[in-house]
């Protein structure tokens, strides 16, 4: 009985050590201009005027795209409570959607957990998406493999636990896009889908090909992510100097069975933006912010 308890302590020791088995790449040096905006102590809220694509019909809604850094603990993927040298700093992003379809609401909120210094894939990924039929979530941990659990009120989709091999990320380019476009994956490769996408549309989560271009036009600079084989093309158009705000963005997808498919496009436009504590603006005098915002 003793041996087999000094086996388990001795095997969850060895695995709490080996947190990724993916190859570290060379940290990038944080500039003091990136240090001054997104270590202030503060987020960056910036709302969009929505038009989702959903059911063959675009409806009218309101995004809001959260960036703010944070400590991370790198074993067990939280925000850190206490500062430590093991700690990971990273950019978070929290990406939210609501719209109306017909009597019913939606909402979608996916958050990504990205290192500042850009030097491995995205450490955590989660998505959820409820309505009036029910809800779904999706979490994936980045550690020796990505490890994703699913749980989904679809028959087929129910609760899942399984692994995927680490790769290019979807919901990691917003992060990568404010931190050093420069480095944005180009060419033919794979990629995962974001979660949003996923669970919208059904599909398995794995790598899928994907072309990968970055271009600029006019004033701004824009990233084009192709999934041939999903017939699904989402374009990114960020400021082309630091912070590389995120402007708008357009996803075309085709959706439906058999004959009945049909392209549609989902459409934003940048709103309005603002730097706040916003975790400290929780009593009804703060409500003014939404209205500034855009979103009362």
């Amino acid at each position: 009985m003793l041996r087999s308890v000094i086996y388990i302590l001795v095997a969850l020791a060895f695995t709490a050590c080996k947190d990724y088995a993916e190859p570290k790449r060379e940290k990038k040096e944080l500039s003091e201009e990136f240090k001054k905006y997104w270590f202030s102590g503060k987020a960056e809220i910036t709302s969009y005027k929505l038009e989702q694509a959903r059911y063959g019909e675009v409806r009218e809604g309101t995004a809001v795209l959260v960036y703010v850094t944070e400590d991370f603990l790198p074993r067990i993927q939280v925000k850190a409570n206490h500062q430590d040298e093991k700690n990971i700093p990273v950019l978070k992003l929290n990406s939210t959607k609501k719209f109306i379809t017909g009597i019913y609401p939606y909402s979608i909120m996916e958050s990504s957990f990205y290192p500042v210094h850009n030097n491995r894939h995205a450490l955590k990924v989660s998505a959820s998406v409820q309505e009036w039929c029910g809800q779904v979530y999706m979490q994936l941990n980045n550690r020796e493999q990505f490890e994703i659990i699913s749980h989904s009120y679809f028959e087929g989709e129910a609760d899942k636990n399984f692994t995927a091999p680490q790769t290019n990320l979807e919901n990691e380019i917003w992060n990568i896009i404010r931190i050093d476009p420069s480095s944005l994956p180009q060419g033919e490769t794979e990629m995962i889908p974001s979660f949003e996408y996923l669970r919208l549309q059904h599909k398995p989560l794995k790598p899928y090909r994907v072309n990968l271009n970055l271009d600029t036009k006019d004033s701004l600079r824009i990233y084009t992510i192709n999934y041939p084989d999903l017939d699904r093309k989402l374009k990114v158009y960020f400021s082309k100097d630091f912070p590389y705000t995120i402007e708008k963005w357009e996803e075309t997808v085709k959706s439906g069975f058999g004959d009945n498919t049909e392209t549609i496009t989902t459409r934003t436009e940048k709103m309005k933006s603002l730097k706040t504590a916003y975790w400290k603006k929780n009593r009804n005098k703060d409500i003014y912010l939404r209205k500034k915002l855009g979103l009362d």
